[in-house]
């Protein structure tokens, strides 16, 4: 095999491609921080226990592991930042008010996600913890749709769900982590005899509400619906309440509900949303609550936030125009040196023309140049 080849659904990110995404990386962390949140860089690297502890088997089966070869033990590479950020606000920071954190870095997959998706994701979020209320989550949902705005997708859709709604229908119901995944996987996929098939010995009540779920999608009607046929559980009602308040903050946005959706890891405790764009096969994002994910650091504190993979966004946001720059020839003359340090000084972006390369600029658009006049070295338009 070639040096050269990477592995499958390992690729190298180029000049035009990587501009892009650090322009949009750098825009969405100011976003961030003009909402208060601080930024952490948590390790690529980890002991796997404190990786996947209360993570569930989906986030198991994502994360490579190997061996340390200073103390023996097993790490892993982290394939989700979330349970890390949980780690440094339960750990090592220890507030006791609101404490709001973002981040941005690469995370990595044994397995894409898909045909087209990439095993090593730039994953950026935001979180917030402290804060129990339905604020927190609002906080968070209009936070994602600001980047989603500052990336220019055309018409976004915000699509809703809860997860207390499924655990409060199987309250009391005797199943195990197998059988739990599979009807998962057939209320994610809507598969209503594959559902029947599952719940069959379930009581009643839990089995007729489940069946109900994979019907209970669409537009805000879905919610009114939802209180008619489904079991008037407290844990239900207050799902619904909740999802109905939250979507009637959202100005500007489209918004849809799927109640049955449970797809992404398992942490996740109440309200929870994906975003998806016109031109997109897949969300964008994904977020919600996740008020356990710090229990296991010892401390359980309310939690809410998202994240996304910044490549995956890059793809589909809209163009960005070359950043305007100037040329400059390449002598050994002091005053040139002088006058394109200080335009670098300035902020603009300089490129020398190395000897024998004049006609040579791929990245940059150069409108202009450095010129000499009368003994003067200015900037002219080409």
């Amino acid at each position: 095999m070639s040096a050269w080849v990477l592995p499958d659904h390992i690729a190298d990110v180029l000049p035009s491609e990587a501009r892009r995404i650090e322009e949009l990386r750098r825009d969405l962390l100011d976003i961030a921080r003009g909402y208060g949140y601080e930024l952490v860089m948590p390790p690529l690297l980890e002991h796997l226990e404190s990786l996947l502890t209360g993570a569930g088997e989906a986030l198991d089966l994502q994360t490579f592991k190997l061996v340390d070869q200073l103390s023996g033990r097993t790490l892993g590479l982290r394939a989700d930042s979330t349970p890390q950020v949980a780690r440094i606000d339960a750990h090592l920071l220890n507030r006791q008010g609101v404490t709001r954190l973002c981040y941005c870095g690469p995370v990595v997959h044994t397995r894409s996600d898909g045909p087209q998706a990439t095993r090593e994701p730039l994953q950026l979020g935001a979180e917030i913890y402290g804060h129990a209320g339905l604020e927190a989550d609002l906080e968070t949902l209009q936070l994602a749709l600001d980047c989603l705005k500052a990336a220019k997708v055309q018409a976004p859709l915000v699509d809703m769900a809860d997860a207390r709604i499924v655990k409060a229908l199987l309250q009391g119901v005797t199943i195990d982590a197998d059988l739990l995944a599979r009807l998962h996987a057939a209320l994610a996929a809507k598969d209503a005899s594959e559902l029947s098939a599952l719940t069959r010995s379930f009581p009643a009540a839990s089995r007729q509400g489940l069946l109900a779920l994979v019907e209970l999608y669409g537009d805000e009607k879905v919610l009114i619906e939802a209180q008619k046929v489904l079991a008037p559980l407290p844990a239900v009602r207050e799902a619904l309440q909740n999802l109905t308040w939250l979507a009637a903050h959202l100005d500007g946005a489209g918004v849809s509900f799927d109640l049955a959706d449970l797809r992404g890891y398992a942490y996740y405790t109440g309200a929870r949303f994906s975003m998806y764009a016109q031109n997109a096969s897949d969300a964008l994002l994904r977020g919600g609550r996740y008020d356990e994910v710090g229990a296991v650091f010892g401390r359980n504190r309310p939690a809410a936030g998202f994240s996304l993979d910044l490549k995956s966004l890059a793809a589909v946001a809209a163009v960005r125009p070359l950043r305007a720059a100037i040329r400059a020839p390449w002598r050994e003359i002091a005053d040139l040196r002088g006058a394109i340090a200080s335009l670098r000084a300035q902020g603009e972006t300089v490129v020398c023309m190395l000897p024998g390369h004049e006609a040579q600029v791929e990245e940059f658009h150069c409108d202009r140049e450095l010129i000499q006049v009368a003994g003067q070295w200015v900037v002219q338009a080409v």
